[in-house]
């Protein structure tokens, strides 16, 4: 568990936690140099709990990082990560855990909830598709297996280390992991996924996008800087994605015509992979790749 500046919901986080079905568990919490009661709190908690381990860093090292520590300092076979504002089914990780088998990772769908707790009525499987994972170019330009929602073996940290800046962390286990096996979903809501004004990410339930010509141009740099690193890290043994990534990096460079038709084509013929998560009809797969003629992503 990643914490910082969360005592207002971090209660019913270790509490469902805590409560798990499944006790064989010890508990990681990184704290990013909180300046509320948040350390206090699950110090108290650490006192009653022999399983609670708290870390308080010393500096503040941002959410990605808190994890990458949190998940080296972890003991255990499988790893789950936790939000600090989340509550947890109680038979979350038994269910996990049951049905792992020889994936890489499992997760499960989330309920959003409010600032109270109450149910929003949307999943997250409303606002993309949730899914299995089987292939690397599935997470070309995006995926929607949250991290929060995971379980997954401690081996596969060490294959993601270290963890880019560039992606978030549950983004780079699940390229990392789809680059060797599967990452495989169950539509259970096994998460209450809580959605307030300090969320660090949050679901996007609205598609805001926004932002000037300066944002668009820091965009399409932060693509580029993307589709190299995933072009960099997919292994040689998968040679026929690396060669995919490869092109379409390379189309990255420039709006020159041919890299902009190379672009199109490309996408167009790997659509159903690379779109997978996007809930969009044929048709409207199609008009995306059309668009990628004029645009990156």
């Amino acid at each position: 568990m990643a914490t910082y500046n969360g005592e207002r919901f971090l209660s019913e986080q270790l509490e469902s936690v805590l409560s798990q079905s499944y006790s064989n568990i010890e508990l990681i919490v990184v704290d990013d140099g909180s300046v509320d009661g948040t350390v206090a709190l699950v110090e108290s908690y650490s006192k009653r709990y022999p399983a609670i381990r708290l870390y308080v860093n010393e500096e503040n090292l941002g959410y990605i990082k808190n994890f990458e520590k949190g998940m080296l300092l972890a003991n255990g076979e499988y790893i789950a990560l936790s939000d600090q504002d989340d509550i947890w089914r109680k038979d979350k990780l038994a269910l996990l855990l049951e049905q792992i088998g020889s994936h890489e990772i499992i997760y499960s769908n989330s309920l959003l909830i409010d600032d109270a707790g109450n149910s929003l009525g949307k999943y997250m499987s409303d606002i993309r598709n949730q899914i299995n994972y089987t292939d690397c170019l599935m997470y070309t330009i995006g995926a929607w297996a949250p991290g929060h929602a995971m379980l997954f073996r401690k081996e596969l940290i060490t294959r993601c280390l270290p963890f880019p800046q560039l992606v978030t962390h549950d983004f780079w286990l699940g390229f990392v992991a789809a680059c060797k096996g599967t990452v495989a979903y169950i539509n259970l809501p096994l998460v209450y996924y809580r959605q307030h004004g300090a969320n660090a990410i949050g679901a996007d339930t609205h598609g805001n996008k926004g932002g000037g010509r300066g944002r668009r141009q820091k965009k399409m740099r932060q693509s580029r800087d993307r589709m190299q690193l995933l072009y960099e890290k997919c292994p040689l043994e998968k040679i026929e994605q690396k060669k995919i990534l490869k092109t379409i990096y390379n189309s990255y460079l420039s709006f020159s015509l041919k890299n902009n038709w190379t672009r199109m084509i490309t996408f167009f013929k790997y659509r159903d992979l690379i779109l997978a998560y996007k809930k969009k009809s044929a048709l409207m797969r199609i008009l995306f790749c059309l668009k990628m003629f004029f645009k990156i992503d």
